[in-house]
């Protein structure tokens, strides 16, 4: 059986001849009994309070272990964002040599075209200026029969007036033409 401060403050005891003097007995129990109502108080305050701290270090717990694995969580992501990061970057370099590679190819095949053009537009020149010779060399022999022929036929042309020699020079005509 448990004991209150109730059942202290009503707690009877047998008469005696010579027992105790039963206004102190009973102001003893009724001081005991207030102690005793202290102490009940005070140890349910204190479970209370134990219960309460137990219940803050459950949830402190349970807030360790979810910061603990947030921590895991965001160590892991980050080291998945690094890893992707250094993946992007690598993939993006591969892109930039081979866009590099491709454009120094076009730049080279344009030049080999410019060279083709080149050369193509210098044989064409060679070959412009080789007819212009042959037409001018064609028509000055053309030119020089003419004179001849007027020479070896004189009409009425005074011998004073006789025309003379015209030398042509092919090569001066071609580099007034270029």
């Amino acid at each position: 059986m448990r004991i209150t401060p109730l059942n202290i403050k009503k707690q009877e005891f047998k008469k005696s001849l010579r027992g105790f003097e039963t206004e102190e007995v009973t102001a003893f129990l009724e001081k005991l009994a207030d102690e005793f109502e202290t102490l009940i108080s005070e140890n349910e305050s204190l479970k209370n309070s134990l219960e309460d701290a137990n219940h803050q270090l459950a949830e402190f717990r349970r807030i360790e272990k979810n910061l603990q694995d947030t921590l895991i969580k965001a160590h892991e992501n980050s080291a998945k964002s690094i890893e992707s990061a250094k993946k992007q970057t690598n993939l993006m370099l591969k892109e930039a040599e081979l866009k590099a590679a491709q454009i120094l190819e076009k730049a080279k095949e344009g030049a080999d075209d410019i060279r083709s053009s080149i050369i193509k537009l210098r044989e064409e020149r060679d070959l412009i200026i080789a007819r212009l010779k042959a037409i001018v060399s064609t028509q000055s022999q053309l030119l020089e029969i003419k004179v001849e022929k007027a020479e070896v036929e004189p009409k009425a042309v005074p011998k004073t007036a006789q025309p003379a020699k015209v030398e042509i020079k092919i090569d001066d005509i071609i580099e007034k033409l270029l």
